[in-house]
């Protein structure tokens, strides 16, 4: 009679990181340390890690803060916050942009949004949008050339920032709303740049603790942007209903005694109750969640479909757009989200989805004008692997020394330089209780520079993330994208867009820069805090 062998147990989880506070510099009265935070946040995050520790104590405003360094500490915030911290909503004019998006929710309407909104940019998702990508950045090269002709083959000077904006902004709208909206493409970035600046400008200032009512100018230019944002979506969300609509009238089904039938009550009754017509309740495909937002395209895809390629969205009619999906979206009750939520998610997956690309891609030019031997090696792989083709998504794994270029930048310069929480009730961290409604900081600037993981901070080194890097990173000493449940719904979107785009326009294109330093400027997003201009000029 054989005898099982004994399962090793398993080993117990390592015990957190003791967190132990120390005061940091002293503030002044009313205002705590605000005016050296607004001053030069970056600066000042580090001063705090570097001549106070890991967790620091310091005070904006009338606001208690808590600044973590150590990724242990980071990692425990970032993957508890659900349980013992809240989102911090003090900005009025973020929140007058994203309104109550899945970026502010809380608690179970947060869980319901997100697991509305998740699916519609899960990476499965991407694969078909990898196209819209590298056909806006080739219509880019193109402008670019047409430009050369048109000068006289002189040397075409750009804004980095802004052609890289031009081209995420045609990117997001297309994906986001099925077109790129024709002339009304650059006027509307404009809009919301002007919305992402008066955001940024009261995340520095006294601003911030102003209530909603007080009607500075910023704020009225934000409303009045706003405003312009709100009309074109509505607009674009009616279009899109009035679409389905008629999409739905016109669909004919097989009814239970065989004939043809249009979309009926009972089709319309089985899907406010989350699920597809034809099934009966709680019947879903192998695989499917309720209230996932796909089960819908699980359901009969046409020969050769693949769910999210176009033909699979049901309710989208010919439209498989991000729009399309937010609306036919179902919980886990069947409700659907409301116009004003479409609108909220929407508005916020434009606003997130075209200015941190946009910004990452600025920085890597950047990088790679600084880094003679980073950008050989990338013209390198691009030859070998390209060969002078388009990229496509099934490149995306195979152009290693780029993502390795995407990924550097992200450290050095991540679009999200900081993260802010309130503690809950009986919120600890590191066996430490952490006082109710202090605000626990972290920094994605100052740990990503920290020299204790990342050897010579300040020097861009993609082979700092190849397979034989002699450094081992600790988790969450690189976390651009943050982490936790809270991760960035479109992680991977960006990475690849960010890929993709570099790869189509460095196979074509150097960008000389202007000789001088590049300062960057904390506001909503990490930016050059002036113009970075270039030369651009061809490849090879």
């Amino acid at each position: 009679m054989s005898v099982p062998s004994a399962v090793p147990p398993r080993p117990a989880p390592p015990r957190p990181l003791p967190l132990r506070p120390v005061p940091g510099p002293r503030g002044l009265p009313g205002l705590g340390n605000l005016p050296a935070f607004g001053k030069d946040p970056l600066a000042f995050l580090v001063r705090l890690r570097d001549d106070f520790g890991d967790a620091v104590t310091w005070s904006l405003g009338p606001m208690r803060g808590l600044f973590l360094s150590h990724p242990q500490h980071i990692a425990e915030l970032l993957t508890t916050r659900e349980q013992s911290f809240d989102v911090l909503d003090i900005l009025w004019a973020f929140r007058q942009v994203t309104g109550q998006s899945v970026l502010l929710g809380q608690g179970a309407e947060w869980r319901r949004k997100r697991g509305l909104v998740q699916p519609t940019v899960r990476p499965r998702q991407v694969r078909p949008y990898a196209a819209t990508m590298v056909e806006c950045a080739r219509l880019a090269a193109e402008r670019w050339r047409e430009r050369e002709r048109t000068d006289g083959h002189e040397a075409v000077q750009i804004d980095v920032h802004e052609e890289m904006a031009l081209i995420t902004q045609q990117i997001v709208l297309r994906t986001l709303f099925g077109n790129d909206l024709g002339d009304r493409t650059r006027a509307l970035g404009q809009t919301m740049t002007v919305a992402e600046k008066v955001v940024s400008d009261e995340l520095r200032g006294i601003n911030l603790f102003l209530p909603g009512w007080v009607p500075t100018p910023g704020r009225r230019r934000l409303l009045a942007a706003v405003a312009t944002i709100d009309a074109e979506v509505h607009r674009l969300i009616s279009a899109r209903h009035a679409g389905q609509v008629r999409a739905a009238a016109g669909l004919g089904r097989a009814g239970p005694n065989g004939q043809a039938r249009g979309a009926d009550a009972d089709d319309m009754s089985q899907q406010r109750d989350g699920r597809p017509p034809g099934r009966s309740p709680g019947e879903f495909p192998p695989g499917a969640v309720a209230g996932d937002g796909m089960s819908q395209q699980r359901e009969a895809l046409p020969p050769g479909a693949v769910a999210g390629d176009g033909r699979a969205c049901a309710g989208c009619g010919d439209r498989d757009d991000l729009l399309s999906r937010l609306l036919a979206a179902r919980d886990g009750a069947g409700r659907p989200l409301s116009a004003e939520e479409v609108r909220d998610e929407a508005v916020t997956l434009w606003a997130a989805g075209h200015e941190t690309t946009s910004t990452a891609l600025t920085w890597a030019w950047c990088m790679l004008g600084q880094s003679p031997k980073v950008r050989a090696l990338l013209d390198d792989e691009l030859a070998r692997v390209l060969g002078g083709r388009l990229p496509t998504i099934d490149d995306y794994d195979r152009l290693t020394w780029t993502q390795q270029i995407v990924k550097e930048t992200l450290r050095l310069y991540p679009p999200a330089w900081a993260i802010a929480t309130a503690a809950r009730e009986g919120a600890t961290l590191g066996g430490s209780r952490i006082p109710a409604g202090t605000t626990v900081w972290c920094s994605q600037w100052s740990t990503h520079r920290d020299p204790r993981w990342f050897p010579d901070p300040g020097v861009f080194r993609p082979e700092r993330w190849g397979p034989d890097a002699p450094h081992v990173i600790p988790d969450h000493a690189w976390f651009p994208f943050g982490g936790g449940q809270r991760t960035c719904l479109g992680a991977r979107f960006a990475q690849v867009e960010a890929v993709l785009l570099l790869a189509t326009l460095a196979q074509s294109f150097h960008l000389d820069l202007a000789p001088g330093p590049v300062t960057p400027k904390a506001g909503l997003l990490l930016q050059p805090a002036t113009p970075l201009r270039a030369r651009v000029r061809r490849a090879g």
